[in-house]
């Protein structure tokens, strides 16, 4: 498979092809943000579930950098489809099992304490 123009890819419209790039691009950079905050996050807190979360951004990044891959034609749309649901599936689990190590939640409303009251 050769590089190409986003322009001159089959599957996408040109007309929806500056639109479709803009979300790419806005979604890479969103993504590498988010995935740089949650490695400073897990380097100060150092816990399973900030680790989880960390991946899981990690895997939006790449996910992101696969659907720009796909808009210049360097991974194919099969590859495309395989990779960004076999991720989406990888976060879903991910999360769940984040939610479950997490523990049995209370329904008790926070104290003042807990909320940083100085009184």
């Amino acid at each position: 498979m050769e590089h190409t123009s986003p322009f001159e890819v089959g599957w996408l419209d040109p007309e929806l092809a500056p639109i479709l790039l803009a979300v790419i691009v806005l979604a890479v950079l969103g993504t590498t943000i988010l995935f740089l905050c949650g490695v400073v996050a897990y380097s100060r807190r150092r816990s399973l579930r900030y680790l989880l979360i960390t991946i899981v951004l990690g895997l939006l990044v790449g996910r992101s950098f696969v659907g720009l891959g796909t808009a210049f034609g360097v991974v194919p749309m099969t590859i495309h489809h395989l990779v960004e649901h076999g991720v989406d599936l990888t976060i879903a689990v991910l999360i769940l099992y984040a939610v479950y190590r997490s523990g049995p939640g209370t329904d008790e409303p926070a104290s003042e304490s807990a909320l940083g009251s100085d009184d």
